[in-house]
């Protein structure tokens, strides 16, 4: 994992002010290509950062217009945006993601009363499936908790058409190792390979574009299925009312809650002067099978927003132990605060986390509010139907929020 360095704020923006240059019309001309994990130099490896958002998308996305024009970093920012409007997406439509945890239950009962089914996936999570490409990649993911964006697709084709494997026990191996493994982005991007995203959509792994876009270190001619038909399933449901953003209170001393989802609270859009404490929820480790480089890398990163939010906020901080809530309410007593404010956490192991605290607070007298980034704010909804839609608003949409 030596090639993240540390899951801190600061590796972060070295990453960012690293990348910035190449983030033009060099970024649109190679980003397609896979050279391997010693050589990255095409992409800019921020994911896991914005994942956990020890750096955010409008930073992201203001450091790269301050050197290029627009048209020339069109590419890198409709990236960004991807990231965004899957987010939004799911937001929308929640059920998705308790669909995907039930079929893949089901899978998963399945691995286990079947032996052929149990080899064959062996057999992929391994790398010995004897499709050079594919077992190079599965290997490379256990190894960096990484794949780049093209040969995750080509991962994901292969696995489900070529292999025929079920499509969410390969979603759930990417999300267990990915470090930048993300509720929103891995299902709905394994869906949307499948043909379940937008029916009859699916992407096919083609060998000629392997070898193309590998530069030639994979040539997987005659081992793969490229005429395959898209996966069947329901339609996708109608999207549901966002959650209104909620208002900060005036003249109020808050504690804030930091959770594995945004680590930069200096960014919040919050009156300094109030912030009395900040507690941090521990790296959430309720979803099955997370791998132990995942859970360290969280956890790292958790450490490092508590203890910059210490220095920034010259406040008390701590580190809430698993499950319950006495040692929030403890800490909220000690600071003489009855409002607690978080941010608005995504579909996920981690909504359900912080759910669950905060049902636990009932009774206690403490206040939760939580608070939208301005940037989700404005692009969530436009993510109601296909990604087409939130594109053609991202200038006007950065033009509304000072970028342009």
């Amino acid at each position: 994992m030596d090639e993240w360095h540390a899951a801190t704020r600061e590796e972060a923006m070295r990453r960012l002010a690293d990348f910035v240059p190449r983030a033009g019309s060099a970024y649109a001309r190679e980003r397609n290509f896979d050279r391997g994990p010693d050589d990255r130099r095409n992409v800019s490896t921020l994911s896991p950062y914005l994942r956990h958002r020890l750096i955010g998308e409008e930073e992201v996305v203001r450091a790269v217009l301050s050197k290029h024009r627009s048209s020339g970093a069109q590419k890198f920012v409709e990236e960004i945006c991807w990231r965004t409007y899957w987010k939004g997406w799911l937001e929308q439509r929640p059920s998705i993601w308790w669909d995907y945890l039930s079929e893949l239950q089901n899978d998963r009962a399945n691995l286990a009363s079947d032996e052929a089914l149990r080899r064959r996936y062996r057999d992929a999570i391994s790398g010995e499936t004897g499709i050079a490409a594919f077992d190079a990649w599965s290997r490379q993911l256990l190894a960096h908790g990484y794949l780049h964006n093209h040969a995750r697709m080509w991962f994901a084709s292969i696995w489900i058409f070529t292999l025929r494997l079920p499509w969410t026990l390969g979603a759930d191996f990417l999300y267990r190792h990915l470090l930048d493994g993300d509720p929103a982005s891995n299902t709905l991007s394994w869906r949307w390979v499948a043909g379940l995203q937008t029916r009859g959509k699916h992407y096919i792994a083609r060998a000629e574009n392997i070898r193309q876009y590998t530069e030639g270190r994979f040539d997987p001619a005659g081992e793969l299925n490229e005429a395959p038909d898209p996966l069947e399933g329901p339609e996708a449901p109608p999207p549901v009312r966002l959650r209104p953003p909620m208002s900060m209170p005036a003249n109020e001393p808050v504690v804030l809650l930091l959770g594995e989802d945004d680590l930069s609270p200096e960014r919040w859009p919050i009156d300094t002067s109030a912030v009395k404490g900040v507690a941090a929820l521990p790296a959430d480790t309720s979803y099955s099978g997370l791998a132990e480089a995942v859970i360290a890398f969280r956890s790292a990163a958790i450490n490092d927003g508590l203890a910059r939010a210490g220095r920034s906020f010259g406040c008390p901080v701590t580190l809430l132990a698993p499950g319950g809530s006495d040692d929030l309410v403890a800490f909220c007593r000690a600071q003489g605060v009855e409002t607690i404010v978080t941010p608005q956490v995504p579909i996920g192991p981690s909504r359900e986390m912080l759910e669950t605290r905060v049902a636990a607070l009932s009774g206690s007298g403490l206040a939760v509010i939580g608070i939208r980034r301005d940037w989700d704010s404005a692009f969530w909804p436009y993510a109601r139907h296909g990604f087409f839609k939130l594109k053609e608003r991202i200038p006007e949409t950065l033009e509304r929020l000072g970028f342009l």
